[in-house]
């Protein structure tokens, strides 16, 4: 195998690929990329037996065609710190000779790992097909992911549930993630060819993956599925994942119906508050107490070490018409939420120890459920 390649085009390809190689396993080809010249393009592809990224590259100029293993992160380091507008010639003889790499004075050699060692994820039927836009894939990773638990023994909560549903009627594509302590629900309209499709349980790391994929485009992405095995087409990138094996709990359960108490606050307002009396304590999980009364609103933290911090809010920044109350937050968990609020919050109480109803005021189809803190 021997190519040329300029070294903006390799190096944008090798981000997306290197970036899901684990930096310890014990399997020494899973640190490798594959390299493989061929039909007038490039295709790399790297792998960690969980996600596997192919990214070919058109343009690249194909003395000989062939493939080769690479160790992922030096080439990736190595192409990095050449000069812009560098020309990389990349030249593997066969068997276990190096590749010898070239550019301009700069050349190194990478030890290789036989091809035939490296695994393949792309087989299997996928037959649910649907296209999304590339905005709604992040809008519904972007206001779902922070919910996500890292909890491993509850594996089955350590991704983002993706499924078919009617909401009010309406076939939508329903995004849901929760750790038991908060929960995110966000939809879309439902794409053409999604009605049938299984419910899957799409991994954290996958979900991270595809949100960096998606930030770069405009165009629709297009989804295949089975119920075991998710495929994803962007550009010139193909990410195939395994799914979460489990079955997701009954979110709808968790959704409190008779919230009654309704505080409307202006979201900048109040996540600066928020922050301002959370920075009392060190302690991350350090509980917010909120104090409402008519059109008033009282934030309050303390810390055996440090004190006690208190803000109100009122006027323009808070509406609140219902009996007073008293309920406590982790500070974290608000800021979560309200940075998923684009202008005003709005809270559904029913008392000071039931589950709490968060949404945007201007986007009722996002709606999320924290769990109080004993204050």
């Amino acid at each position: 195998m021997k190519f040329t390649a300029d070294r903006a085009v390799l190096l944008k390809a090798l981000a997306h690929v290197q970036s899901v190689v684990e930096r310890r396993n014990t399997i020494p080809i899973l640190a490798n990329v594959l390299l493989d010249a061929s039909g007038g393009a490039l295709r790399l592809t790297a792998t960690d037996m969980e996600i596997a990224i192919i990214e070919e590259i058109a343009g690249v100029e194909i003395a000989r065609e062939g493939r080769c293993t690479a160790p992922a992160a030096t080439l990736f380091e190595i192409v990095r710190k050449l000069p812009d507008g560098a020309r990389i010639e990349l030249d593997h003889k066969g068997g276990d000779a190096p590749l010898a790499l070239r550019a301009g004075r700069y050349n190194t050699s990478l030890m290789v790992l036989p091809v035939e060692d490296f695994p393949s994820m792309t087989e299997g039927k996928l037959p649910h097909k649907f296209r999304l836009g590339a905005g709604m894939l992040r809008d519904l990773v972007d206001r779902t992911r922070f919910a996500i638990s890292t909890e491993e023994t509850r594996y089955y909560l350590n991704g983002i549930y993706l499924h078919a549903t009617k909401a009010e009627g309406v076939d939508v594509l329903r995004a849901v993630a929760t750790d038991g302590h908060r929960l995110a629900r966000v939809e879309e309209p439902l794409p053409d060819g999604a009605a049938g499709m299984p419910g899957v349980i799409v991994p954290r790391k996958t979900v991270g993956e595809l949100r960096k994929l998606a930030e770069e485009t405009s165009d629709e992405i297009e989804f295949r599925l089975s119920d075991t095995k998710l495929q994803v087409k962007i550009g010139a990138v193909t990410l195939t994942s395994k799914l979460i094996d489990g079955t997701f709990p009954d979110y709808e359960r968790v959704i409190p119906k008779g919230n009654d108490r309704v505080l409307r606050v202006d979201k900048g307002a109040f996540a600066q508050a928020v922050d301002r009396v959370a920075a009392i304590s060190s302690e991350r999980s350090r509980p917010v107490k909120l104090s409402l009364g008519k059109n008033h609103l009282l934030l309050t933290a303390a810390s055996p070490e440090q004190g006690q911090a208190q803000e109100e809010l009122d006027g323009d920044a808070v509406t609140y018409d219902a009996p007073s109350l008293e309920i406590g937050f982790q500070a974290r968990y608000l800021k979560d939420i309200t940075d998923q609020v684009d202008a005003q919050v709005e809270f559904r109480f029913a008392d000071g120890s039931a589950p709490t109803i968060v949404q945007d005021s201007a986007r009722p189809e996002a709606v999320y459920v924290l769990m109080p803190m004993r204050v």
